[in-house]
């Protein structure tokens, strides 16, 4: 498949995951919930390493992939952290959607720190991107 299918399914399973966090969450405190869905993920990639034959490639992670990664894990805990608490009391598509602003963050971060290029329509879009997580919501 390409990169670009995979996006697309990703998008789906992002969606589903915010609509099951906010009901699956309900009643409950967010950091415990966030915990119970780490460790499902945690067995489900377990799993997919396995059954995929990639357990053994774990090996192969020099030190600097495990330090980077290591951030990524803990950026994405904090993430998890806030996005649960924000489940709490925000709805699933005002909390996504500023989630979403992510898009802008990592447009800005990747041609600044990562060196892409990103062109002028593309700058567009960020910038579409941005007005829309305005317009979805702004309570008019």
């Amino acid at each position: 498949m390409s990169w670009q299918l995979w996006a697309l399914v990703s998008a789906v399973f992002t969606a589903a995951t915010a609509v099951l966090a906010r009901a699956g969450s309900a009643g409950a405190e967010s950091d415990a919930a966030a915990f119970m869905r780490s460790v499902v993920i945690l067995l489900a990639l377990g799993a997919i390493c396995l059954a995929t034959g990639q357990w053994q490639a774990l090996r192969n992670l020099t030190g600097r992939n495990l330090g980077l990664l290591g951030l990524s894990g803990l950026a994405t805990a904090g993430s998890w952290a806030c996005y649960f608490r924000a489940l709490k009391t925000g709805g699933a598509a005002q909390v996504a959607t500023l989630n979403k602003l992510s898009i802008v963050l990592v447009a800005v971060l990747g041609t600044t720190l990562l060196g892409e290029r990103l062109s002028g329509i593309n700058w567009l879009g960020i910038g579409f991107v941005t007005l829309g997580a305005y317009l979805l919501t702004h309570r008019g």
